[in-house]
């Protein structure tokens, strides 16, 4: 049996593609920066390594002798430094990969990571694309577009004050948006059956327009929402009102800022496209809010 690792178990991508791991049988590693957290991975038949993705030595040893690495940045880093910290674990994930000889890696990455600049969180998803693709053996990396999952950070204005937030240019253009469960499936798919080399795959899904999915997440409350476009001077600000620490909501802000433009398309080797409907994931969210619990 192939033994793969996978990262980000706590998350909603990564606990997709150990889950999916599990489902074919396999016996995936699951890293975690607590052992607690990874309890429930351990009882499910997965093995366990506690540490951080920062700790070169700890990835390194993690990747001993697996098949393949399903690979991440975190977002939650010290917000003060938001881009340092997550350079630096890119960094430490290179260089594991060049001690262990991991034969694969399988990259989480963005659409906005075609830019080397610019495009806000995307920016550090760029530059571990490269340095992955110096050490890597193969490589894949998979260029997520819209989670529909964002979806969720929109329950508390919709239910609270009855509005739907909007920062594309326009409400009413519709985007490619995929489910996070897609993205874990065509990463679990991608560990399993490697590639020849290297490649970059472009994840794409439904498209919705942000005044649709308004409609259809408050279909689901049964209450009317009103759609408000926030404009690109207030979109910071916006972020940190709403709890969003201020070097992320920048980041976030300048992402926005580079998409409105113009300056992000898909061009990555080959497309996947996934099938989950928006109305799913809404369902999901409104159910783990109900019964107090995080959907995944």
């Amino acid at each position: 049996m192939a033994r793969y690792v996978v990262a980000g178990v706590t998350g909603r991508v990564g606990s997709v593609v150990a889950g999916e791991l599990l489902k074919r049988g396999e016996r995936p590693t699951v890293i975690v920066r607590d052992r607690a957290r990874g309890l429930d991975w351990a009882r499910r038949g997965a093995e366990v390594a506690a540490g951080s993705l920062d700790d070169r030595s700890f990835v390194g040893d993690a990747l001993r002798d697996a098949a393949g690495f399903f690979a991440l940045l975190p977002e939650n880093v010290p917000p003060d430094d938001f881009h340092g910290a997550r350079r630096r674990m890119a960094d430490a994930i290179a260089g594991a990969v060049q001690d262990s000889k991991v034969p694969h890696v399988v990259m989480l990455s963005a659409i906005a990571a075609v830019l080397p600049d610019g495009n806000g969180p995307a920016k550090d998803l760029h530059y571990c694309e490269k340095q992955l693709a110096a050490q890597a053996r193969r490589l894949t990396v998979l260029r997520a577009c819209y989670f529909q999952d964002n979806i969720a950070g929109m329950l508390s204005p919709a239910l609270h004050a009855g509005i739907y937030p909007n920062f594309p240019a326009s409400a009413d253009a519709a985007i490619p948006m995929i489910a996070t469960r897609d993205v874990g499936r065509f990463a679990a798919e991608a560990l399993t059956n490697p590639p020849q080399g290297r490649e970059v795959v472009d994840l794409t899904g439904p498209a919705y327009s942000m005044r649709e999915a308004a409609g259809r997440l408050g279909a689901a409350l049964r209450k009317p929402l009103q759609v408000v476009d926030i404009p690109p001077d207030r979109q910071s600000d916006t972020l940190v009102e709403a709890g969003v620490p201020r070097p992320v909501a920048d980041a976030v802000a300048e992402m926005f800022a580079a998409f409105n433009a113009g300056l992000i398309t898909p061009r990555g080797s080959r497309q996947l496209v996934g099938t989950t409907a928006i109305d799913e994931v809404i369902a999901q969210y409104l159910q783990s809010a109900a019964t107090g619990g995080v959907a995944q």
